[in-house]
């Protein structure tokens, strides 16, 4: 599986693709009206369609991401897709015939084959790969194949001459509804007119197994679910902004090229990062080792988590920043429905690989607090130049629904989603939770030289939240200040 750049590689055939469809996902972030925030990971909403399989729903894959999507369907599709790469489906049904919906700006092609079992296992169709015009420019081919009745694991196996990714696929249909292991339910009570009371009873998508998913012990989320559901509300008093939510305040607490989301038990594998919150983070962390040791750069105290950013750099000197808020919010019109996350919960936002201009206007830039605020552009272009008064600032802002089931997923982003059209999480991402923001301070006004981040360009800003919260802690900030809508500090007080 393809991970993170250990470094900014000159340019060569995948880097200008990537490019390319980088320009699709800036397309897609929505600007946070004149504020000048923006929110990194705005998706658009996926057309479900009776019978069709996403092309992400693959219960295991080999060098295979996942990328918000231009065709007209909307969603992801899978991408970095070159010859040997293969993605695995469990439990489909396949029909007399099957589709493929595939984009591709490959001169050299290939092909999909689409095997029964395993990589090499029977053959039912072979679906040619030619250019398109482009990598988000969709066409769809259709093969009639003669598959075994009954539920099937299916392969489908990349072949192509030339050495580079050479296909998007956005999904197939099999000539039958796709299926997969009936979905669970959570337990149903019935709820107060204040506040949830349970886990979701909308039916969650069904727990994924393969490569990279985490699927959460359902016993502990019930039991945090049940002690969540005991607490009583704070009264709200003061009069509060009514505004749903609290934070974390937080110091760089060290740095590491290490990434133990993304790269676990790979140290020194990644490119340099700053860490927040818990101390010992590295590349061995894991749930159990925030939540033995607990020394934090952020607080409260009851918050064990870590977080952690690319390292900014000026001059080639690296710039801490002097502080960031962690906010934990809602974005959902109605946000009595949230949720706590439950202990080890993991989500990337962002994109470490995207290296694009950034020009002043684009999303998802870095931009100026302050008095006097931006004053002008780096000679590159891609980076504010601040008032001295005024400071470089970033946001980065989180999914805030999730799919009831995972920790975790191969590309850390696919078990978390966005609100449907209503305001509401439904779907595959039925459970609310609690909106996570960075806002992220640097002591700098900057230059006309610019920085650079570890990871690249100005474009390449992404953020890793690993969750490690005192359960009690948690609930109550979610319930007083989220689930009651009224605005509270670091402490839970309004």
């Amino acid at each position: 599986m393809r991970t993170e750049p250990l470094h900014v590689a000159p340019p060569n055939p995948k880097t200008r693709r990537r490019v390319t469809r980088a320009a699709l996902g800036a397309a897609v972030a929505v600007a946070l009206g004149a504020s000048g925030i923006y929110i990194a990971n705005a998706n658009a909403a996926e057309t479900v369609v009776a019978g069709r399989l996403q092309a992400e729903a693959f219960a295991a894959q080999s060098g295979a991401q996942t990328e918000n999507t231009g065709d007209q369907d909307g969603g992801k599709n899978v991408g970095w897709l070159a010859n040997g790469d293969w993605l695995r489906y469990d439990s489909v049904s396949i029909g007399s015939t099957v589709t493929a919906r595939i984009a591709s700006d490959s001169a050299a092609g290939g092909s999909v084959e689409l095997r029964l079992g395993s990589q090499t296992g029977t053959l039912l169709a072979t679906i040619p790969v030619a250019r398109t015009g482009g990598w988000q420019k969709f066409v769809t081919t259709t093969a009639t194949v003669k598959a075994p009745a009954g539920k099937q694991k299916l392969f489908a196996v990349m072949k192509s001459k030339q050495g580079g990714d050479f296909v998007n696929i956005n999904w197939f249909t099999l000539g039958a509804t796709a299926t997969t292991t009936p979905p669970a339910t959570a337990p149903a009570t019935k709820p107060p007119t204040t506040a949830p009371t349970t886990a979701p009873t909308a039916s969650t998508p069904p727990a994924n197994t393969g490569a990279g998913w985490v699927v959460m012990d359902q016993a502990k989320w019930q039991a945090q679910v049940a002690e969540f559901n005991a607490m009583k509300m704070k009264p709200v008093t003061g009069n509060p902004v009514r505004v749903a939510e609290f934070n974390a305040s937080c110091k760089v607490s060290h740095a590491l090229a290490d990434d133990p989301i993304v790269l676990p038990g790979l140290p020194g594998g990644s490119h340099m990062h700053s860490f927040l919150g818990n101390k010992s983070t590295d590349a061995f962390t894991t749930t159990d080792t925030l939540l033995k040791n607990t020394g934090s750069s952020c607080k409260p105290d009851e918050d064990h988590s870590s977080y952690w950013i690319p390292s900014l750099y000026e001059n080639g000197e690296k710039i801490e920043p002097h502080g960031v808020t962690v906010y934990y919010g809602s974005r959902l019109p109605d946000p009595s429905k949230t949720m706590p996350l439950p202990q080890g919960f993991r989500m990337v936002v962002g994109d470490a690989k995207r290296q694009v201009a950034t020009p002043k206007g684009a999303n998802g830039q870095f931009w100026c607090a302050g008095a006097g605020g931006e004053i002008g552009r780096s000679a590159d272009g891609n980076w504010p130049v601040c008032a001295k008064t005024a400071e470089l600032t970033f946001h980065l802002t989180f999914p805030d629904c999730w799919d009831g089931v995972h920790l975790d997923s191969p590309d850390h982003k696919s078990h978390t989603g966005g609100a449907d059209s209503s305001g509401k999480c439904s779907g595959k991402f039925p459970v609310a939770i609690p909106s996570i923001a960075f806002v992220i301070g640097y002591p700098t006004s900057g230059s006309s030289a610019g920085f650079k981040l570890s990871s690249g360009n100005a474009s390449s800003m992404h953020g890793d939240a690993f969750l490690a919260w005192d359960d009690a802690a948690l609930g109550h900030r979610v319930k007083d200040c989220l689930v009651q809508k009224a605005k509270c500090d670091s402490y839970g007080n309004f």
